[in-house]
């Protein structure tokens, strides 16, 4: 079995990401770390051969843990699962070692892909001795493959579930079914069924508000909202 230690200040994605890990094979979740400084204490303990690290945390961002990390010895795998998407934050990444980069927001699938190679370089660099020019070549292949593009069930469109998603992310707080659809321009109710959807899958979250009598309104945010608002 991977040890995967997941790391994200927000409890809810943290959720997410570790629910994901343990629905592949292969691999568990060990821990989960909501500072740079709870992370440095799961793998100062062992038993973390990876960790899934976004790059907001409160205390030290994630490249300055990663930095920490090789400074200290410490030689565990690194993903990066982030929604900073700048070249400066992404060349850091590969010069300081990170294996990865997945940007948020993802779903299942992405995860799943990335992990599954991961798997399989650990695989073969366990069997093989030494690499002809052709294995490495194909092992820094596999490694490095885009992720798919993920296909939606049936009954929904990539393009609208992307821009449903995409509105959920630029908002930056809470929305109606309504609201969604004034916004993307399709009706109330296919707003809704999309909403529904995103949620399910972990992209967002229900937040229910209550006002005077009657049921409460039903108001949606993204999941990774809070990451995507912050400065950089």
């Amino acid at each position: 079995m991977i040890d995967v230690l997941v790391v994200d200040d927000d409890f809810y994605v943290a959720d997410i990401n570790s629910r994901y890990v343990s629905r592949i094979p292969g691999f568990r979740v060990t821990g989960r770390a909501h500072t740079a400084a709870e992370a440095l204490t799961a793998v100062e303990r062992g038993s973390v051969d990876l960790i899934l690290l976004d790059h907001y945390l409160p205390d030290e961002d994630g490249l300055q843990l990663v930095r920490r990390l090789r400074r200290l010895g410490h030689e565990t795998d690194v993903i990066m699962v982030s929604a900073a998407r700048g070249a400066e934050q992404v060349s850091s990444a590969l010069r300081n070692g990170v294996l990865q980069y997945l940007v948020k927001p993802f779903g299942f699938a992405a995860l799943r892909a990335k992990l599954t190679s991961y798997a399989q370089m650990r695989d073969r660099l366990d069997r093989l001795e030494s690499l002809g020019q052709g294995e490495v070549d194909e092992i820094f292949g596999t490694l490095h493959a885009p992720v798919q593009a993920e296909v939606p069930p049936k009954g929904y469109s990539a393009a609208t579930t992307e821009h449903i998603r995409d509105v959920l992310l630029r908002a930056g707080k809470a929305l109606s079914a309504q609201e969604v659809a004034d916004l993307t321009g399709v009706s109330r109710s296919t707003a809704q069924r999309y909403l529904k959807h995103l949620q399910e899958r972990g992209s967002a979250r229900l937040d229910l508000k209550y006002g005077g009598a009657g049921r409460p309104e039903h108001h949606y945010e993204s999941a990774y909202g809070a990451s995507l608002t912050r400065p950089r």
